[in-house]
């Protein structure tokens, strides 16, 4: 079989790249930082954060973990007292996580360390490509997900 010619800077392949150098910066500062957390329950709570209230077979479905590995780390998060879990009124077999009152401080202690990996991603580019790239980087995910959704309301795959 012939050798094939594969471009190691495609889309897939940089992003690929850059989110798991993104991930195992911020594991290996988010756990120096003493922040009380494992890298994967500061993750979640992070998603948590950002999602607002949300199931939580969407939220593992947003940070790419199976059902039962999020579901690990919802149980230490709820005992540490840093997320709650509630029914969800549409669905009684489904839940709802939402952040407690305790999760603020333990965020604010991760939210610099991930402003520190930013700055130091960014270095050397000038804040003008660096907001077109986040820009660009946003409508592309645009494009897929209204691309996912499509395929989603045929009918033909993935969770819904």
């Amino acid at each position: 079989m012939p050798a094939r010619q594969v471009d190691p800077d495609s889309l897939g392949f940089l992003v690929t790249d850059l989110s798991r150098l993104l991930r195992a910066e911020i594991d290996r500062r988010t756990s120096e930082a003493g922040v009380g957390l494992t890298p994967g329950e500061a993750r979640t709570l992070m998603h948590a954060a950002r999602a607002g209230p949300v199931r939580q077979n969407a939220l593992a479905e947003r940070m790419g973990v199976e059902a039962m590995t999020l579901s690990a780390y919802l149980d230490r998060l709820e005992a540490a007292g840093l997320i709650e879990r509630q029914p969800d009124p549409q669905d009684r077999r489904a839940k709802i996580v939402c952040l407690a009152e305790a999760a603020g401080p333990v965020i604010d202690r991760i939210v610099p360390v991930a402003a520190a990996i930013r700055a130091e991603a960014s270095r050397g580019i000038p804040a003008r490509e660096w907001e077109h790239l986040l820009d660009l980087l946003k409508r592309t995910r645009r494009n897929l997900m209204a691309e996912r959704a499509k395929v989603v309301r045929a009918g033909k795959g993935g969770a819904s």
